[in-house]
């Protein structure tokens, strides 16, 4: 970004470079003063849905502007419907590492008695809680060092998603009115925090208190993260029992098109176009494909076929639970590594 502009600066005029210094000023103090002006609607809309007027004293008048956010948002990518899709295998090595397997071993064994107690009331395997734990911030060791309520406010007044950025903020003031911490709301610049990452509007819903001491704290303890991950999953549907997925080698001269999905999503349609249609386990077996160390499951689970890496390489049968994972993170590269490291460090 920088190279750019001074790349641009150099082929402009003195003048023209005084001109745009001068008027650069007004145009800041102009966002700053539209910035507060949104703050008074927020704080009509966030008293109305029952946020304390301490908080909103508290909060409101040591926000300013946060422009760095606004410029990380308008840069995410949202690649043409015709993109190629990039291979699996380098995720996959970057993601379900040595390091990262080894610490998650670590932790599982630390956690054991408390994740076998989650897991028997989810249903939600212990490997599956950790393994999420260590992709979002590698077991805790990075969450984020952004101003949640700057940077939502920010966004939200920006307005390119106000609705979700603004709802979002409110939720994070609400946190603090349930005894969070202003310093504890610290974490990405486009808003979730702690451990399992959780925007405010998830952990108003879904987190949960793993170790007895009456809060839900995602950034200190460990007890809670886990609980939570394990209770956002029951909530998005985990079926007990099941696999997420398994690797599987498809037969030569497989014909792909009698299993194309001819169906499209209407969530995250690029994520489930690498899908097959559904069938069941049954009758994946009778058309030759063959698991990659892993026992078949029932024969009525059904499962989806995708090959990541195309034809010829690894291809993995994903059941239900696999959306599930895509629930928390809407990527087939992070829903695959998450259900691999699981794997590895169970295994």
């Amino acid at each position: 970004m920088w190279g750019d502009i001074t790349r641009r600066l150099k082929r402009l005029a003195i003048v023209s470079i005084f001109a745009a210094s001068v008027s650069a000023a007004p145009a800041c103090a102009q966002d700053e003063a539209g910035f507060q002006t949104y703050l008074q609607q927020v704080r009509g809309t966030a008293t109305a849905q029952g946020v304390s007027r301490a908080t909103l004293d508290s909060v409101l008048p040591t926000l300013t502007l946060n422009s760095r956010v606004i410029e990380l948002d308008r840069r995410q990518p949202g690649g043409p419907a015709n993109s190629g899709f990039s291979p699996f295998a380098p995720y996959k090595a970057a993601h379900v590492d040595a390091a990262r397997i080894g610490r998650g071993r670590t932790k599982y064994l630390a956690q054991r008695p408390r994740l076998s107690r989650i897991e028997r009331e989810t249903g939600v395997p212990e490997s599956i809680m950790v393994a999420i734990w260590g992709h979002e911030t590698n077991y805790g060791a990075y969450t984020g060092n952004f101003d949640l309520l700057r940077s939502l406010a920010s966004l939200a007044y920006e307005g390119r998603r106000r609705p979700l950025f603004e709802g979002e903020f409110i939720a994070a003031l609400k946190m603090m009115d349930r005894g969070v911490t202003r310093d504890q709301l610290k974490g990405s610049w486009a808003g979730a925090t702690g451990n399992p990452q959780f925007l405010p509007s998830i952990y108003l819903r879904l987190a949960r208190d793993g170790d007895g001491d009456g809060r839900a704290d995602i950034w200190n303890s460990e007890a809670d993260t886990l609980a939570s991950i394990g209770n956002y999953f029951v909530n998005a549907g985990w079926r007990a029992g099941q696999p997420w997925g398994f690797a599987v080698t498809v037969p030569a001269g497989f014909d792909r098109s009698m299993v194309r999905n001819r169906l499209v999503s209407p969530r995250c349609p690029r994520v489930f176009e690498r899908h097959s249609g559904w069938r069941t386990i049954a009758e994946w077996r009778a058309l030759g494909i063959v698991p990659q160390g892993a026992a078949w499951p029932n024969d009525q689970v059904l499962a989806t076929l995708m090959e990541p890496d195309g034809q010829g390489a690894t291809a993995y049968l994903l059941t239900g639970n696999y959306r599930v994972i895509l629930d928390y993170n809407c990527s087939n590269f992070y829903a695959l590594s998450v259900g691999l490291l699981a794997d590895a460090i169970a295994g």
